[in-house]
C-alpha cells in the first residue's frame, strides 16, 4: 500500500494476480477443518450413506452463492466490497456491514488458529501449550501477508499441488479397509435426509466471499466466475472423496462417535514394506497447510477491511490485528467449544454471504448503479 490519504487504499497496481492464482486462494480457503470433521457433522444430520449426495448438493449452493457475490464484485471494478458497498447502502450501513465482516474475518481467523492448536497438540507435540504452538504460524502468516496479495498467491501455488498429491495418497492407501456395503443403499430413506444435511455441508465449503475482496486484484476479472467455479468444484471433489472413503471404512455409526474421523481413519491402517508405515503424519501435512492457508486469507481480509475503512496504510492493522485474532483463539477452553465457536462462524456466514450480496446486488440494480462495466 502507499503511503497518503486516498491513495493508501488504492489497490497496488503491483499487486495483481492471475486467474489460476484467484482459483487456488479459493480452494485453499475453503479446504481445512472440513477435510477433518465434515464427515462426522455431516453423518450426524444426514443419518444415511448419503451423506455424499448432501456433500455435492451443498457444493452447489456454494457455486450459487459464489457467482452471486461475483456479480456483485464485477459491477465495481478495481474496488473491493469495503469500497463499493458505500455505494450501494450509504455510508454508515457500509461502515456497519464492513465492520460486520472484519469480525468475521476475525472470529474465521482465531478459529482457524486454534484447530490447528488443538490437532497438533493432540496428534504432534502433546503437551505443547496451546499459545507455542499458533504464535509461530501466526508470525508467519505476519511475514507473509506484509507482502501482499500475490506474494499469498504463490505460496499457495506451491501448496495447492503439495495438498493434492498426498491427499489422494492417503486416499488410495485406505482402499485397503473400504467396504462398499457401508455406502449402501443409495436414497434408501429417500431424499429428506440428504436435503437435511445441506446446511451443514454448505458452511463446510465457506470461503468464496474472498471474492468479494481478491476480486479487485484479478488481471483479468471477466474471468472471475470461471476461478470461483474451479476454485469450489476441486474441493467438492476432495470433500466427496474424504466422505466416501471415510464412510466406507468406518460405516455411517462409526463415524459418528468419532471427533476426527478422517484421522482416526488413516490411523487404522498400516502398509509394512513402505518407507513409511501410517499415513496420517502425510494428512496431518496436508491439514496443517490448508489451516495456515485459511489463517492468512483471514488475516489479510481483515487488515486490508481496516485499512480501507479509515483510510490508513494496512501495515500497522496487520500488526495490531496478531493479538485480536490470537485472544479470540484462547476463548474456547476445550475442543467442544471450539466446534461451538465453527457453528456460530457458520451461521454468520450464511447471514454475510448467503443472502446479503443477492440483496446488495438487487439493490444495485434497482437503483441502477452506474458502474456496470463490459467486463
Amino acid at each position: 500500500m502507499i503511503k497518503g490519504s486516498e491513495s493508501v487504499v488504492m489497490i497496488n497496481s503491483n499487486d495483481r494476480i492471475t486467474t489460476p492464482q484467484t482459483a487456488i486462494i479459493v480452494i485453499n480457503f475453503i479446504l481445512g477443518t472440513g477435510i477433518l470433521t465434515l464427515p462426522r457433522t455431516a453423518a450426524e444430520q444426514v443419518k444415511t450413506p448419503d451423506v455424499w449426495l448432501t456433500v455435492i448438493l451443498g457444493g452447489i449452493v456454494t457455486m450459487i452463492a459464489g457467482i452471486i457475490m461475483v456479480k456483485l464484485s464485477r459491477k465495481f471494478p478495481g474496488k473491493t466490497f469495503y469500497q463499493y458497498s458505500k455505494e450501494i447502502t450509504g455510508k454508515w450501513l457500509s461502515k456497519l456491514i464492513s465492520l460486520l465482516m472484519i469480525g468475521y474475518f476475525l472470529l474465521l481467523g482465531g478459529f482457524h488458529a486454534r484447530s490447528l492448536a488443538e490437532v497438533t497438540g493432540y496428534l504432534l507435540l502433546e503437551g505443547t501449550p496451546t499459545w507455542a504452538i499458533i504464535m509461530p504460524f501466526m508470525w508467519i502468516s505476519l511475514y507473509l501477508i506484509r507482502g501482499g496479495i500475490n506474494s499469498i498467491a504463490r505460496l499457495f501455488e506451491i501448496i495447492f499441488p503439495i495438498t493434492v498429491i498426498l491427499f489422494l495418497l492417503v486416499a488410495f492407501m485406505s482402499m485397503k479397509i473400504f467396504e462398499i456395503d457401508n455406502l449402501r443403499p443409495v436414497l434408501g430413506s429417500g431424499v429428506l435426509p440428504v436435503l437435511k444435511g445441506v446446511k451443514t455441508t454448505a458452511l463446510a465449503f465457506t470461503g468464496p466471499e474472498i471474492m468479494l475482496i481478491i476480486l479487485a486484484f484479478m488481471k483479468e476479472p471477466h474471468k472471475a466466475g470461471k476461478a470461483v467455479l474451479v476454485g469450489i468444484t476441486i474441493p467438492i471433489f476432495i470433500y466427496v472423496i474424504t466422505v466416501v472413503m471415510v464412510i466406507g471404512a468406518l460405516s455411517i455409526d462409526g463415524v459418528v462417535i468419532r471427533t476426527w474421523p478422517t484421522l482416526d481413519l488413516i490411523r487404522s491402517f498400516e502398509l509394512t514394506g513402505l518407507i513409511f508405515e501410517r499415513f496420517d503424519s502425510l494428512l496431518l501435512v496436508v491439514w496443517i497447510m490448508q489451516m495456515f492457508a485459511s489463517f492468512t486469507i483471514n488475516h489479510y481480509a481483515a487488515s486490508l477491511g481496516l485499512s480501507q475503512l479509515f483510510q490508513k496504510n494496512i501495515h500497522p492493522f496487520m500488526y495490531g490485528l496478531l493479538p485480536v485474532i490470537y485472544l479470540i483463539s484462547m476463548i474456547p477452553k476445550n475442543i467442544n467449544d471450539v466446534f461451538k465457536l465453527g457453528d456460530v462462524i457458520g451461521n454468520i456466514a450464511l447471514v454475510l454471504f448467503g443472502f446479503l450480496p443477492l440483496l446488495l446486488l438487487i439493490i444495485s440494480k434497482v437503483k441502477g448503479v452506474k458502474y456496470e462495466t463490459n467486463l
